[in-house]
């Protein structure tokens, strides 16, 4: 029964809260929001403020993107490392960073991010010269995290959590064809190097071979298009 009465004094809560707001206010405030969303697609750069996934309904916002998101809005960003393991035995490394958006030194908004040495991307790379990466990467998702929230852009933008272009520098050609390099390739991709290779199934395994890969399905997207590069080129020597 107390459950009943607290959802209802929830109601009730949430009902004066709507009464006693300014709609008009409100009606202002979602205008200037879309056309501040509308400024910021039309001056952002494709593949290099944000990528964009084929078949995904969002463009993802990249790390110099959010940057300029922060500068147009006059705000300054602090960073704050809330956890961290340094594990120099197991070679472990991860941080948790959080990121202050400020205002004339008033803190608008905060994002988190975090990242370590188990993620997919990293497993296999030596874990000891990975450390200074990702703390990069933790601190690069929490400004993006921030950014989206601060510039009320989660509707226009998602984030990406395989975080290409970490440098802040132009996306490069692979870049360009997607942004989430974390895992294997998909179906598509694999038809795709098949097709470079006209059909060639032996080509295929050769190249996959030196990367050691037995199958397609196995390809992780972070060697894929070297893959087909080298694919492409003895293909056109044959």
């Amino acid at each position: 029964m107390s459950n009943v009465n607290e959802v209802q004094v929830q109601e009730v809560n949430v009902l004066s809260l709507i009464e006693s707001t300014n709609l008009q206010s409100i009606q202002g405030s979602i205008q200037k929001i879309k056309q501040f969303q509308t400024l910021v697609q039309s001056q952002f750069t494709q593949n290099h403020d944000f990528g964009v996934i084929p078949g995904t309904g969002k463009p993802t916002l990249l790390k110099p993107g959010a940057e300029k998101l922060i500068m147009l809005l006059g705000l300054t960003s602090e960073f704050e490392i809330l956890d961290s393991t340094r594990d120099f035995d197991t070679g472990f490394f991860q941080y948790q960073v959080a990121c202050r958006l400020k205002k004339n030194g008033e803190v608008m908004t905060e994002g988190f991010g975090s990242c370590n040495t188990r993620e997919r991307k990293y497993i296999k790379q030596d874990p000891y010269t990975m450390d200074n990466t990702v703390l990069k990467m933790a601190k690069k998702r929490a400004m993006v995290d921030a950014a989206l929230l601060v510039g009320s852009l989660s509707d226009v933008f998602t984030q990406d959590i395989e975080d290409m272009d970490l440098a802040g520098n132009q996306a490069s050609a692979y870049q360009r064809t997607y942004t989430d390099r974390d895992g294997t390739i998909s179906q598509a991709q694999a038809k795709r190097l098949y097709a470079i290779a006209k059909g060639d199934a032996e080509l295929c395994k050769s190249v996959m071979s030196k990367y050691g890969y037995g199958h397609s399905d196995e390809i992780k997207k972070t060697d894929y298009e070297k893959i087909c590069q080298e694919v492409e080129a003895e293909a056109a020597n044959k």
